[in-house]
């Protein structure tokens, strides 16, 4: 009967702890319990003064367009797991600048707006493992400039773009296992940072045939990655200078199509210049044989090389001296044009109106 009144006690407290609006647990260190209370909204009559705030395992839902939470200038520490949020709206934390540990662990979240941890300057822990996470957004890390520790382990990741994984170089610790990583040529800059991060061990989930295996030991083509196959690690200097001998030695296919224009060009070029000397070479026999048929025609003169009224002066003079005529008889018309004739003029070639000034020219001679 005792037990039965004092168990009845504790619920008429409960219920009015409830009522009153302090269902939470306080400690003189600043640190309020209100998990497993299943609250629907964050109490409001919580000092300000706190620094820790655990509201896990109940019932919180997301709001909208405003804050979670009301402004705790102290708050380093806030628990949300186990609470169903699902998505979490933009700068729903922004009213807590100095919080350093965000736990948001099984969730059931399924996307993050890009805007989501917006004013968490000072966080350095971000715990997101057992949520149904598909994809990361590129500038979901860009306000975390202290992230220390991020836990995405047990998601539905199956991909991360190579952004998001530059973004996560600045992350010293960050886990990943648990995804059902696709292994294919899409996982190479996954690949790639995990090199570069080797305490992290992240496993295939598909295709079938890689599941189990590491992502860090697969090779490019494990990975279905032809077109720009990567060395493996284990592969020994002499044989890389084989197959970079090998390629660089082999002709070129590509270019072998192609060398049919240089050809006709060529060829086309060839009859060109061809038919231009034989032109030039018919051209100049032309003109040879024009220039040895044009002659000049011979000036107006007589056939013994002076003018009639030259001979004419002569003879007077010499008709004047004392028997010079008889001594000395003029030699006959057809002796001097016999002297005269060197043999190379043509026949018909002295025109009619040259002809008519020798005629007279004789009759002349035959007159004195």
């Amino acid at each position: 009967m005792a037990a039965a009144c004092l168990l009845g006690v504790c619920c008429l407290l409960c219920a009015w702890a409830a009522v009153t609006g302090r269902p939470c647990n306080l400690d003189h260190q600043g640190w309020a319990d209100c998990h497993g209370k299943s609250l629907q909204n964050a109490p409001s009559s919580l000092p300000n003064n706190i620094t820790s705030l655990d509201l896990s395992f109940n019932s919180l839902v997301m709001p909208h367009h405003r804050t979670l939470l009301m402004h705790f200038p102290s708050l380093h520490t806030l628990n949300l797991s186990s609470n169903t949020l699902l998505v979490l709206s933009p700068a729903a934390f922004s009213n807590l600048g100095a919080l350093r540990l965000l736990d948001l662990s099984s969730c059931s979240i399924t996307y993050l707006h890009m805007d989501a941890f917006k004013g968490l300057g000072n966080l350095r822990t971000l715990l997101l493992r057992n949520n149904s996470l598909q994809e990361l957004e590129v500038s979901l890390f860009l306000p975390l400039k202290a992230l220390f520790h991020l836990d995405l382990q047990q998601n539905a990741l199956v991909s991360v773009d190579t952004w998001s994984l530059q973004l996560m170089d600045s992350v010293p610790q960050i886990r990943l296992e648990g995804n059902p990583w696709l292994c294919d040529c899409s996982a190479q800059p996954l690949q790639q940072w995990l090199w570069r991060r080797q305490a992290v061990q992240v496993t295939c989930a598909s295709p079938p045939w890689l599941r189990g295996r590491e992502v860090a030991a697969l090779d490019s083509q494990d990975l279905g990655c032809q077109m720009k196959q990567r060395f493996p690690r284990e592969v020994s200097t002499v044989q890389q200078i084989t197959v970079t001998y090998s390629n660089t030695t082999a002709p070129p296919t590509s270019k072998e199509g192609k060398s049919w224009p240089y050809l006709v060009g060529f060829l086309v070029a060839a009859v060109g210049i061809s038919i231009l000397i034989a032109l030039a070479a018919k051209c100049k026999v032309f003109h040879k044989n024009f220039t040895s048929y044009h002659h000049r025609p011979l000036p107006e003169t007589s056939s013994i090389g002076g003018s009639p009224m030259e001979y004419s002066s002569s003879w007077d003079r010499g008709s004047s001296g004392q028997g010079a005529c008889d001594s000395h008889p003029m030699p006959a018309a057809a002796d001097l044009q016999g002297e005269d004739d060197d043999g190379f003029i043509e026949d018909n070639y002295i025109q009619p109106s040259e002809q008519v000034p020798e005629e007279e020219e004789q009759q002349l001679h035959l007159s004195i």
